[in-house]
């Protein structure tokens, strides 16, 4: 690669007069400059924007930690970000957090080495403390919140959505209505499930904590859950169930189909997040879709507000609509046969083996 000095040799200057020419052109003569110009264009070089910035104690970068970055929602937000970063020529530099608190942790370390003006976080049930070790960076906790009093966020509505979803089920004549839920130290979990429940309570249904199951978020954490569920004796088994994010939801349909039920014949299903498969798969799935590419804009525009010389560094909330798309998964429950008994989820499928990697927020 060119360096500076290269293009100060082919413009014949020095090389603090080439370093000036392209950083700061106004301390230049304008035919010094273009000569400068015209040899790093001749060779190619591209000036270390992130040394340049180090030297001077301040970049164009910012930090971005999501959860897990193989989850289409997470893939989105990130996707949102970086678009907006780069229409204001910033840098996002990009973290997967796995959902674990130590490696948040870690990233969190690393991205103070590179002076990042600002940070967007999914936070994982560790980044309120984290958080603690950097008081002075602007941040934006993103679709998660921490709990912190000052803190500036971008959300969705999770209780208008978990409502609705278990609404509709309640409308089309479920009763028994299981949940799958995701870490209850996380506050999108916290807000659906709450939701769930206050639904049921409003319809006067009983909530009941055997048809509902927590999870880690993960695929597997989906199948193992609706196949504990889904084999309940047949007066206890639900007839319908809400899962609380798309990972865990895959795995929720894994199991129902190990088990032979029919979607939505014998089992109705309502996932949280949309997704190309969700709308591909047999039958289309009713989920709760969340605007997740203007949730990573919004974070990132609201940041880079902040940032600004005239920025507002009070603190801010805001959060985006969810919408019920209502698609084929769901249905009014079956008739109960004369004599008819839960599956066998032994026969029907092997045991689901621990994953062994990363989770899946």
């Amino acid at each position: 690669m060119p360096s500076i000095q290269d293009v100060a040799q082919l413009a014949q200057v020095s090389t603090a007069t080439a370093s000036r020419a392209l950083s700061r052109p106004d301390m230049v003569a304008q035919t010094t400059r273009e000569r400068v110009l015209k040899a790093a264009r001749q060779l190619g070089y591209q000036p270390n924007v992130l040394a340049r910035g180090l030297r001077q104690g301040e970049t164009r970068t910012i930090g971005v930690i999501v959860t897990d970055i193989l989850n289409p929602f997470h893939a989105t937000l990130a996707k949102g970000i970086q678009d907006a970063a780069d229409r204001h020529g910033y840098v996002a530099f990009l973290f997967n957090s796995d959902e674990d608190p130590a490696k948040e942790r870690r990233a969190l370390d690393t991205l103070r080495g590179h002076l990042p003006q600002g940070l967007i976080l999914v936070p994982t049930s560790g980044a309120r403390e984290h958080l603690k070790a950097m008081p002075d960076l602007p941040v934006v906790e993103l679709d998660r919140v921490t709990g912190r009093p000052d803190a500036t966020t971008v959300t969705t509505d999770n209780t208008g959505g978990g409502a609705a979803a278990t609404r509709h089920l309640i409308e089309l004549g479920h009763t028994r209505i299981g949940m799958i839920v995701g870490q209850q130290d996380i506050s999108t979990a916290t807000e659906r499930h709450d939701a769930y429940r206050a639904a049921l309570h409003a319809a006067g249904l009983t909530y009941d904590p055997a048809l509902v199951l927590p999870g880690n978020h993960r695929e597997d954490d989906g199948y193992r859950a609706a196949m504990h569920l889904l084999s309940l004796p047949a007066d206890h088994r639900p007839t319908a169930l809400f899962v609380g994010n798309n990972e865990m939801t895959v795995g929720a349909v894994l199991a129902a189909r190990a088990l032979s039920l029919r979607i939505p014949e014998d089992l109705s299903i309502v996932g949280f997040d949309d997704s190309r498969w969700a709308q591909t798969m047999t039958p289309p799935l009713t989920v709760v879709a969340q605007p997740a590419y203007d949730l990573g804009v919004q974070a990132c525009e609201l940041l880079l507000r902040r940032l600004s010389a005239s920025g507002n560094r009070t603190p801010a909330r805001v959060q985006l609509p969810t919408t019920l798309i209502l698609r084929h998964s769901t249905a009014p429950p079956a008739r109960p046969r004369s004599g008819a008994s839960g599956p066998d989820p032994s026969a029907a499928h092997p045991p689901v083996t621990p994953s062994t990697g990363p989770p899946r927020a």
